[in-house]
């Protein structure tokens, strides 16, 4: 309890600090306190892979900076290397053990070390030590295994702002990597331009000024305004308010003054930052603060503070959102990137999007892929507030975001960037040519599509119909749910677009990862919730008018296809359809002149795979939805960033169950397409042809990737490929027999650029 009450204290004061130097030295202090020994100190690792002690208390302080330790060089290197703690009695005795004289650390005896560790790499290393031997308990262990943990996420962030670069030695890494999600294919080289809500002193960027004087007048200018607010919200309910609650108002303007608040913002502003963000950090060090004392009253003063803070920010962004410049490659970055943001960035400016929230499937992802801006979502990590102006490298292949890159990584991707275009300008010409292999094998190539500028695209490059249209999107584009008529309006525009290709319009798909901000969804575990068929089952007035709609737009064309999302059981397809025939029925009698359409079952849950022969006896055609199919199969939420790596499409486990469901359809006579991430890899594209899939349905902006890949190879050797891999145990084996057939047939060309550090395909 000592100790959880310790750390508790640690974690409040690391909170309320100001940079990284202040945080390094309140943990060595508080550690060495708490754990009642002689020496507590911070290493962390540099550019070269070396560790640099950064902060101490014990050792001799001018020894920071100074004392590096190569990779696996002394305990230090031993602890970062094995990547887990190490407990010793006697160190001198280790064979490991190294000392430097400037660091007086040749008296000490006793030494634990524990790995500072973030997204699996290993920052730095947490060290105590005392001359007395001492074996440091279980408890103590796991103490500082706590701190370090503590400690991992404030070192990346200060990597991602710079902070690292300086202090300590010069060395010291400034240039580091975030992952996200990838939105959009492409990679973009540019500068950040945050955009954030009004109002939020969380997300207000940093920012330095040019004209002090005139920043200082506008920022007083803006507390006069707050000020008088304040006084005429105290005299307007002077009649309704106690004396205790005109206090506050009191309050309010006494912070204002220019000994109080106001003073250390000016105080700011002198030092060359903006306004905006000299009120922000002010304000939320003062919230911190509060927020950590221990009497309640005070604690409760955090909020009167934010309060305050919050309407003077209003009134500074107020005046200055409408100067905002864009640069020529902008690269826009958020919390939660919204349409009408995009809007606001001058044509031919926008180069990348990189949103904190939100998926593969966001709106804004979808829009970004229809546009071709490279986007990387669910950033979590990146300290968004503290990089407007800075270089970026957005890669929406591999959804990853790049802060300050060094020469060598800029060149990586503006090579990316010229054979992107090169790609293109090379596959245009078989946008005319059939999808079939050397052998005359032919695999129907579909899209996915959401809005018209999807449509656009795919009929350019040749697409041959529509295998995922997400009926979703017109629903997102709303305040409300759109009536049956502008349903009937939007759907028509893509079944007339295609026309006579076939389209598959999937019915409403809200929970999980997408909602409708006017129809709110909040669930503890949304995947495994009211999502998909089970929403619009409950809702059968939804579904109906969606249906009805999707028919009325049919007319004349017949090329629908509508496709029942998240589908579990027998029950719900058997109920979907009599609500789907109940539709054609009422509309026969209103004299529409439609066709039936044919009506099929998304594979995406674990269930449905066992069900897939009974659901394909029951249906006109299966589609696999590979992204929720994968996650479910592996228990990965693939929007996670921070189990990124463990989202494996190649499992062996997936390739088994989508052959299993492949079999099975076709055991009924019933094709089966798939619709998923996967459909449009290009690395995959071999094995899902000679799984038998009828229909592969992408992304427009790998279509034609898709195609040369299919027309490199013969039917066979894809077969024999398949075979192989049947027969490999893990993702690992599995990707490299594909790289391995591949470079025989000369098409790593096509497949997915190379991450830095990846040799360059040929």
């Amino acid at each position: 309890m000592i100790m959880l009450t310790s750390l508790r204290g640690i974690v409040q004061e690391v909170n309320a600090a100001s940079d990284l130097p202040s945080i390094l030295n309140i943990i060595v202090a508080r550690v060495k306190q708490v754990m009642s020994t002689e020496v507590c100190s911070i290493y962390l690792r540099d550019n070269s892979g070396a560790y640099v002690l950064m902060a101490t208390d014990g050792l001799n302080a001018a020894a920071v900076g100074q004392v590096r330790l190569a990779a696996n060089e002394g305990l230090v290197g031993l602890v970062a290397a094995r990547e887990e703690p190490i407990n010793l009695d006697r160190a001198e005795n280790h064979p490991k053990f190294l000392y430097f004289p400037e660091t007086g650390e040749e008296r000490y005896s006793a030494f634990l070390g524990v790995p500072v560790i973030h997204q699996r790499t290993v920052l730095g290393v947490l060290v105590i030590q005392q001359v007395e031997r001492r074996k440091f308990d279980e408890g103590e262990e796991a103490f500082l295994v706590t701190v370090s943990a503590q400690l991992a996420g404030v070192i990346a962030h200060a990597e991602a702002t710079g902070a690292l670069a300086s202090i300590g030695s010069n060395n010291l890494r400034t240039e580091i990597r975030f992952q996200g999600v990838a939105g959009a294919p492409g990679v973009a080289v540019g500068q950040a331009v945050v955009v954030s809500p009004l109002a939020d002193l969380k997300a207000v960027p940093y920012q330095k000024i040019d004209n002090i004087e005139e920043e200082l007048a506008f920022f007083n200018q803006c507390l006069a305004a707050v000020r008088q607010d304040v006084k005429s919200i105290g005299d307007e309910l002077k009649i309704r308010l106690n004396r205790e609650e005109q206090v506050l108002f009191d309050a309010y303007l006494g912070m204002l003054d220019d000994a109080s608040l106001g003073g250390e913002v000016t105080d700011r502003i002198r030092q060359g930052l903006s306004a905006q963000y000299a009120w922000s950090d002010v304000i939320l060090e003062h919230v911190k603060t509060f927020a950590s004392m221990h009497d309640p009253y005070l604690q409760e003063r955090a909020s009167d503070v934010q309060d305050l803070g919050s309407r003077v920010l209003a009134y500074l962004q107020q005046s200055t959102q409408k100067e905002r410049v864009y640069p020529d490659n902008t690269i826009l970055i958020g919390e939660e990137l919204t349409a009408s943001l995009l809007g606001e960035v001058p044509q031919g400016k926008l180069v990348g999007l990189v949103s904190l929230r939100g998926s593969s499937n966001s709106h804004v992802a979808i829009l970004a892929r229809s546009i071709g801006i490279p986007t990387v979502m669910g950033a979590v990590d990146l300290p968004y507030t503290k990089i407007e102006g800075r270089e970026l490298i957005v890669d929406g292949y591999h959804g990853s975001v790049y802060v300050d890159p060094s020469e060598t990584i800029k060149a990586h991707y503006r090579e990316i960037a010229k054979d992107d275009l090169e790609l293109y300008r090379l596959l245009d010409s078989l946008k005319e040519l059939p999808c079939e292999t050397l052998d005359r094998h032919r695999v129907a190539l579909w899209v996915n599509t959401g809005l018209m500028a999807d449509a656009i695209l795919s009929l350019e490059r040749g697409a041959e119909g529509v295998g995922l249209y997400r009926t979703e999107v017109p629903f997102m584009l709303r305040d409300r749910f759109p009536s049956e008529e502008e349903q009937r309006i939007a759907y028509r525009e893509q079944l007339s677009a295609f026309a006579p290709h076939p389209v598959t319009m999937r019915t409403l798909d809200i929970g999980g990862d997408k909602s409708l901000p006017y129809f709110p969804i909040a669930e503890d575990n949304p995947f495994l919730g009211w999502r998909g068929i089970r929403v619009t089952l409950d809702h059968p007035e939804i579904f109906l008018a969606q249906v009805r709609a999707m028919l009325k737009a049919s007319e004349d064309f017949n090329n629908l296809r509508i496709l029942l999302p998240m589908i579990s059981s027998i029950p719900e397809l058997e109920i979907a359809q009599m609500l789907i025939y109940r539709a054609y029925d009422e509309l026969i009698e209103e004299g529409f002149r439609i066709a039936m359409p044919p009506v099929g079952v998304m594979i995406e849950v674990p269930s449905a795979v066992y069900l897939a022969k009974e659901l394909a006896a029951r249906a006109d055609f299966l589609s696999v939805g590979s992204n929720d199919l994968t996650q479910y199969l592996l228990a990965v939420d693939r929007n996670n960033p921070r189990v990124a790596d463990l989202y494996h499409s190649l499992h062996p486990a997936v390739i088994r169950a989508l052959q299993q469901v492949v079999d099975d359809s076709h055991s009924q006579g019933v094709p089966v397409g798939i619709c998923g991430e996967l459909a449009g890899d290009p690395t995959a594209v071999l094995l899902l042809m000679a799984m038998g899939f009828d229909s592969l349905s992408m992304n427009a902006t790998n279509l034609l990737r898709v195609k040369s890949v299919i027309r490199g190879v013969k039917f066979a050797d894809a077969q024999n490929l398949l075979a192989d891999v049947k027969l490999l145990p893990d993702t690992e084996s599995i990707n490299r027999r594909i790289e391995a057939m591949y470079q025989e047939a000369g098409l790593t060309w096509l497949t997915k650029p190379r991450t830095p550090g990846q040799q360059k395909n040929t």
